[in-house]
């Protein structure tokens, strides 16, 4: 594992719990020797990765967990990232390690520009609905935000503490009846990922909670109607350190190495 600042420093100094480990003190990436290395994990700040990477051996392949790569456009790089792009020829073979969706694109990729948590959690259930045209692309709302103070002070079990910790939930999702026809939304996404190990579409009327993913690369989602008659609500939960970004990257690891997809991913949700 290579370091900037914590060059020369054991890694359990670093990272803690990783105490009990037999692992090699960190590295500066100019002593790695990359000779006896076939792929590398790259999860350096946004705007440094470019110039690392460039520099790597051309046998490696490559995970990149920053946002370096993930436009295909350079010019809206440097639109979003205030500086322009500094390896524009390594852009053109990057492909985006949206799993489920790029999955045989990736595996034949050298470098995978890895999806952050809310890209992937807003892509796995529009990416489907968008391509089979039963949805409208020009309001599209993403909402994301926490929080039970408003929910009063009566005690009710899924106000508890130890259900809401750490954890964020939907509550009051409308019960209005009327709206698109939500059965032909959540038709095409059971259609779309029946198959998928990591993305489950709940039963009809259940609620996706972060709680039910922390610690695993799953993703829950489910489609609900709105109030308002022709909109739709879809909720999409994911832990973002593992299905949002670790997790995801390791399966994209596991694709272009040809390795089960699944391999190391193994964990259950933790609860509570």
């Amino acid at each position: 594992m290579t370091a900037d600042r914590k060059a020369g420093q054991a890694i359990s100094s670093v990272f803690p719990h990783l105490v009990s480990q037999d692992l090699p003190d960190l590295i500066a990436i100019k002593d790695a020797d990359f000779s006896d290395v076939d792929a590398v994990f790259c999860c350096l700040p946004h705007g440094t990765t470019q110039e690392i990477i460039k520099g790597l051996p051309k046998h490696l392949k490559i995970v990149d967990l920053s946002a370096d790569f993930r436009l295909r456009d350079v010019s809206e790089y440097e639109e979003w990232y205030g500086q322009p792009h500094r390896a524009p020829d390594l852009q053109k073979e990057a492909i985006y390690g949206l799993t489920e969706v790029l999955r045989e694109e990736i595996k034949n990729a050298r470098l995978v520009a890895n999806p952050g948590c809310y890209p992937t959690s807003i892509q796995l259930p529009l990416v489907p609905l968008i391509k089979a045209n039963l949805i409208q692309t020009s309001n599209i709302i993403v909402d994301a935000k926490s929080g039970v103070s408003g929910a009063g002070r009566s005690a009710k079990e899924n106000l508890l503490f130890t259900e809401v910790t750490e954890g964020m939930n939907s509550y009051g999702v409308t019960r209005h009846r009327h709206g698109v026809r939500i059965e032909d939304l959540y038709h095409q996404l059971q259609q779309s990922y029946e198959n998928e190990e990591f993305v489950v579409l709940l039963e009809n009327g259940v609620i996706p909670r972060t709680h039910s993913v922390k610690g695993s690369n799953y993703c829950l989602i489910n489609v609900f109607p709105d109030r308002i008659p022709g909109r739709a609500i879809i909720i999409s939960v994911i832990d973002s350190l593992v299905k949002g970004a670790s997790g995801q990257a390791l399966q994209n690891l596991n694709l272009i190495m040809g390795f089960p997809e699944n391999l190391g991913l193994h964990y259950l949700p933790l609860f509570p």
